[in-house]
């Protein structure tokens, strides 16, 4: 029995296995734990170890990797056409091992642990955003409620309900004056924690040379370039810049058949964190660069010009940032405003 290609479907503790051989033939089928499963894999000849690239897979393919297997992981929706019949646990192990014996089949690089650890801190930061706005939305509607209303936007809210809270207001019961304080000094704590992992990514980007490079883009800060540096590395994974906006989901869905060609909107695959980011960039970036007399100014005014609506602007501007970035981690060179732009 030799096994070529080792199907796992991962789970928090319990994994199935499916081993086949050259001729794509099922030679074993099993069930272990994690600790038994990499005991296992241990003992086996150098083979192809093949995953899904979910939560724990990176993990286990570097302890592979460093047993000398060929780690496979792929996207799960990439898997998902190689099930066959009813969906279990056995069945997706099977279908992870025919997926990764496809010569086309794509696959996801395996991230290293400084990666995943930069990531970490990203989505921790985005959970803590999402808890702060959600609390500033639920303050928002208690004082709505009891007629105390506030302008748009968080410092002018920030600042109304210091206020509220140093002179007191009639309208509000001493429980509810008492839970709003309760609410504003939650709030501080989040802000606290926010700041502090921002400090500590403005901290890492100036330690490391290729976020240093991505700053050098107009559009991409700290933020986008610690996130740029998690997600995809050196970029190596991508062949061509146009690749790493497709897999960002900055390009248009295509339904084409016949030989006609039609174009959708954006396919928003892919990691929606970064696109949010590098679009959140662009949207920034957007009215100073239409200003500059550069081959990227001159781009975007010709899309204006055009009467492309603002947000389609926006969004082309992304993908082109985000090419940019590309040429930027693969070439170890910073941003160029005189390098001449594509459409």
């Amino acid at each position: 029995m030799t096994i070529v290609i080792l199907g796992i479907d991962l789970g928090k503790n319990s994994c199935s296995v499916v081993g086949v051989d050259a001729t794509g033939r099922v030679v074993t089928r099993r069930a272990m734990r994690r600790q038994t499963l990499i005991d296992y894999v241990a003992k086996l000849p150098v083979c192809v170890v093949a995953m899904e690239a979910c939560c724990g897979a990176h993990h286990l393919g570097r302890l592979f990797a460093a047993q000398g297997h060929e780690v496979r992981l792929m996207s799960p929706e990439y898997v998902r056409p190689y099930i066959k019949a009813q969906k279990n646990d056995d069945r997706d192990a099977e279908g992870i091992a025919e997926a990764a014996s496809r010569p086309t089949m794509r696959f996801v690089d395996l991230k290293s642990q400084e990666q995943l650890d930069l990531q970490t801190l990203h989505r921790v930061r985005s959970r803590l955003v999402a808890e702060r706005t959600n609390l500033i939305n639920q303050l928002r509607a208690i004082l709505l409620e009891r007629g105390v209303i506030f302008p748009v936007g968080r410092r002018k809210l920030e600042l109304g309900v210091d206020g509220m809270l140093a002179e007191g207001i009639e309208r509000l019961s001493p429980r509810v004056h008492q839970l709003v304080g309760e609410l504003r000094a939650e709030w501080k704590l989040l802000d606290a924690k926010i700041g502090a992992l921002n400090t500590e990514f403005i901290q890492l980007a100036r330690n490391n040379a290729a976020m240093r490079r991505l700053t050098s883009i107009p559009g991409i800060g700290v933020l986008n370039a610690t996130a740029l540096v998690a997600a995809v590395g050196d970029a190596s994974s991508f062949a061509k810049a146009r690749d790493l906006g497709a897999w960002l989901g900055l390009v248009p869905r295509q339904y084409s058949t016949g030989g006609k060609a039609r174009l959708l909107g954006i396919s928003k695959r892919g990691n929606t964190y970064l696109r949010t980011l590098l679009i959140h960039g662009a949207r920034a970036a957007l009215p100073s660069l239409s200003t500059t007399d550069t081959p990227l100014g001159r781009w975007l005014n010709a899309m204006i010009e055009r009467g492309v609506h603002r947000n389609a602007v926006v969004v082309a501007l992304a993908n082109k940032l985000a090419r940019i970035a590309w040429a930027t981690l693969r070439k170890e060179a910073g941003f160029d405003r005189g390098y001449p732009v594509a459409g």
